[in-house]
């Protein structure tokens, strides 16, 4: 991926609604699902997510399809991974491997400490 297409694929996911679609589709995988579906779940009307679909497919993002008279949009996998790879690959000095995400909203476990004895403890 060259670095204009990953300014292109960040700037679609820099808008609230654009990134709400996007992480709807990505759980959803290949499967999709159709724009008014899309609009309902996401609360968008739909000629404001035709412009946010028009945005992400742009960017390679999202996909369509077409099923019958509905349009099927879906995750586009090859952008997203394209994308996730120019991000890490100069990571962690160039061993992407070492880099696990860490998630923000989620608490980090808590490590659990065996705890010392006391220096009363091993004179004893």
């Amino acid at each position: 991926m060259k670095t204009n297409e990953a300014v292109t694929a960040l700037a679609a996911l820099a808008q609230e609604s654009r990134l709400e679609v996007f992480r709807l589709l990505s759980k959803l995988g290949a499967e999709g699902l159709p724009a008014g579906m899309i609009a309902e779940k996401v609360s968008i009307p739909p000629a404001t997510l035709s412009f946010h679909l028009k945005e992400l497919s742009h960017a390679g993002l999202v996909e369509s399809r077409k099923e019958g008279r509905s349009v099927i949009y879906a995750i586009n996998v090859k952008g997203v991974s394209c994308l996730m790879g120019f991000l890490t690959e100069d990571c962690c000095q160039g061993r992407p491997e070492l880099c696990v995400p860490a998630c923000c909203d989620k608490p980090a476990k808590k490590e659990t400490k065996q705890r010392q004895p006391s220096r009363k403890a091993l004179k004893k």
